[in-house]
């Protein structure tokens, strides 16, 4: 069998370039067809299925073909024919193992599809994204998309291959769920379809039989039938060489390796393996890579062949690191929960529609009660005339009543808001009172405390000095217990001293720089690139400080937004702020250990007439509602204090409002989301007021 290999091998090789070269039997036709075809959206459709022909045997073509008819769509407009296009380019990024590309590539075309009334190529859209999250073995969405797809099919749209292949896909869903009736009657269906059909050697997606029988053999195998297992995928290899399906082959070979390794009969599991990983990376194919790069390194592990254990495994790991990526994944999940969140507001919409329906239907009963009432009314009119009269009466004096009532109450308001403004003043004298004291206070400490570092800074190089002249002098030794020790930790704790004293200092720039009264200068600024530094800023603040933490980044920045005079230091204060806000919002929700969810922070600028816009939202736990009447008051948190102290959003609130000429608000939603608003007016510099800064403490 040794001896044989090295020729098999050959053989394999030339076979794998031949089939690589060769075109699918429906090739020829739909080039003659694009030939003859005389108007654009037609070569365009031509295009798209001359790119489907190639899928599972040269990916260049795929690609050549498809960015053709794409290019031709986007130039006529056609919305119908450019969906088709991006399908096949989808198709490329999931089998090169790029699947958020993939999915975000199957989004668009899926709005395409819909927007053009396209059942087919919404169905084939619709089959491929299940097929993205199969390959991850992440089943259950695989199988919602795959039911989704083959309700398009059954209402005799597309052609039998592609009804084929929603079953067989089905089944392949159902057998990774170990369902194994459930894919036993989907597999059946599609084989029984397979044989029955007259179109399927005729549609530029080919015949479906190889997968089929791939599928019906890996079904024998779960169920222990190895023998017909076998049967089936020798079939399958069989089936696809007519059909040059590269990838058909390819895992037909994975399955049989897969099989004699479980067998225990290694020299047939490698020779079969190595067969499939030829047409795996020939196309490439990745997922196919790496499951049998995984088979082969751990044939050749067990028998202990160190070369061949590392060849095979940094196949292996190179595929991995193409297929499940982390940042990858963290993207598909993200574009999945944005698409799951626009079937949402869907939903949401048809449900208003049907509200809105049944309001219109109520409203016009109503009429014809009120219709009926006041013809009833009207015969009994004469009737009431005496009754009308004492009604009357008592309706004056229940009037009188209630108009006492009412001035009572209207008395006790005034009174209770007179109290409250009396409360507010004397609170605003206090808050200015500490301001100034808060002040006063920081400027006494700040000239000691700079003496105290710059004495301890003097201190430090004198110890220096004498430790340095006292070992010329021969005076000083480095043994334990000695002047040596005692200097050494008097250095220290001059530097200790110093460090205090820096952080003092810095305690009573910030006093003076919240009690200050006047702005900092203004300077013409990018927005768009200023708001976005500071939300990557804060993000890496935020990481540096818990590694475990992420979160989705959404700028949304209109480019009309351009450059606004603003208070640089002022307004980058509030934006951290609201940032740190948002992190610690997600990072508390993401605690909550929800199922599904991606904790995001987005931030979108917009140009009006008269202002621009800054929101800031997150989708972390929201503020209660009972709080929002204070939210912008003074000693107002929306962290714990084992969180450290921020700007605060009283003082927020002022620099945008009194610093700029602004307006900060805020929208929430519990369960959904928390939206700060900053509007910032186009005026000029030289005639914004001069603000000034009510004192107050930090959150």
């Amino acid at each position: 069998m040794r001896k044989l290999f090295p020729i098999l091998f050959f053989i394999l090789c030339w076979l794998s370039g031949a089939f690589v070269q060769a075109q699918s039997p429906q090739t020829p036709a739909l080039r003659k067809a694009l030939t003859l075809a005389r108007h654009d959206t037609s070569r365009v459709l031509l295009l798209a299925d001359l790119s489907a022909s190639f899928r599972y045997s040269r990916f260049d073509s795929v690609l050549w073909y498809a960015r053709q008819g794409l290019q031709l769509a986007r130039r006529i407009g056609y919305a119908k024919g450019e969906g088709r296009c991006l399908s096949r380019l989808a198709i490329l990024m999931s089998e090169r193992g790029n699947l958020p590309q993939a999915l975000r590539i199957d989004l668009q075309a899926l709005q395409l599809n819909e927007s053009s009334h396209d059942p087919e190529g919404m169905a084939r859209t619709l089959n491929q994204m299940g097929l993205l999250y199969q390959a991850l073995e992440d089943y259950r969405p695989a199988l919602s998309f795959f039911f989704r797809a083959k309700a398009i099919y059954e209402q005799h749209v597309g052609d039998d291959s592609q009804l084929i292949s929603v079953l067989t896909n089905l089944g392949a869903g159902y057998e990774g769920l170990r369902q194994l009736d459930s894919a036993e009657f989907f597999l059946n269906r599609a084989y029984a379809l397979t044989r029955q059909s007259r179109t399927v050697h005729h549609s530029s997606w080919g015949n479906p039989l190889p997968y089929v029988l791939r599928e019906l053999g890996l079904l024998r195998a779960s169920r222990g039938q190895h023998e017909q297992a076998l049967a089936y995928y020798r079939a399958s290899a069989r089936a696809a060489f007519p059909e040059n399906d590269l990838r058909s082959a390819c895992r037909a070979y994975h399955y049989m390796a897969d099989l004699y390794h479980r067998r225990h009969e290694t020299d047939s599991s490698v020779y079969y393996a190595r067969k499939s990983l030829a047409f795996g990376q020939a196309l490439p194919f990745v997922v196919a890579v790496v499951h049998t790069s995984k088979l082969l390194t751990n044939a050749f592990q067990s028998r202990q062949q160190t070369d061949s254990t590392l060849k095979y495994m940094r196949i292996m790991l190179q595929a991995q690191d193409s297929l499940y990526n982390p940042q990858r994944i963290k993207q598909l999940d993200a574009i999945g929960f944005a698409e799951q969140q626009r079937l949402r507001q869907l939903e949401e919409e048809h449900a208003q529609f049907g509200a809105r329906t049944r309001f219109y239907a109520l409203s016009a009963l109503l009429a014809g009660l009120i219709l009926t009432a006041l013809l009833l009314w009207r015969n009994n009119w004469q009737q009431q005339q005496t009754n009308t009269q004492l009604h009357t009466l008592n309706e004056e004096i229940t009037q009188q009543k209630q108009e006492l009532t009412d001035q009572r109450d209207s008395l006790g308001r005034m009174l209770h808001e007179l109290k409250i403004t009396q409360s507010q003043l004397v609170l605003r004298e206090k808050m200015a009172s500490l301001g100034e004291l808060m002040a006063g206070v920081a400027q006494e400490i700040q000239t000691p405390v700079n003496n105290m570092r710059n004495i301890a800074g003097i201190s430090a190089d004198l110890i220096n000095s004498l430790r340095t002249g006292l070992k010329k002098l021969g005076l000083m030794t480095e043994e334990p217990g000695t002047l040596w020790d005692d200097l050494q930790m008097l250095s220290q704790y001059q530097s200790k001293i110093a460090r205090s004293s820096q952080r003092a200092s810095s305690i009573v720039g910030g006093m003076l720089e919240y009690s200050r009264s006047s702005p900092g200068p203004r300077q013409s600024t990018d927005v768009n690139a200023f708001v976005e530094d500071y939300l990557r800023l804060t993000y890496h603040d935020i990481r540096a400080k818990n590694r475990n933490f992420y979160a989705a980044l959404l700028p949304h920045l209109d480019p009309a937004v351009g450059n606004l005079s603003i208070i640089r230091h002022d307004l980058g204060r509030v934006l951290i702020s609201l940032f740190t806000n948002a992190f610690y919002a997600v990072q508390q929700r993401q605690h909550s250990k929800e199922e599904g969810y991606v904790p995001q922070v987005a931030v979108s600028t917009r140009a009006t007439p008269v202002h621009i816009e800054i929101r800031v939202r997150d989708n972390g736990v929201a503020i209660p509602a009972a709080a929002l009447p204070t939210l912008f008051e003074r000693f107002f948190a929306t962290r714990s204090p084992e969180e450290g102290p921020g700007l605060g959003l009283a003082l927020s609130h002022d620099l945008i409002t009194k610093g700029h000429g602004g307006t900060l608000s805020v929208e929430v939603r519990e369960g959904d989301f928390t939206e700060f608003i900053i509007a910032l007016p186009l005026t000029s510099p030289a005639e914004m007021p001069t603000a000034t800064y009510l004192p107050g403490p930090a959150n």
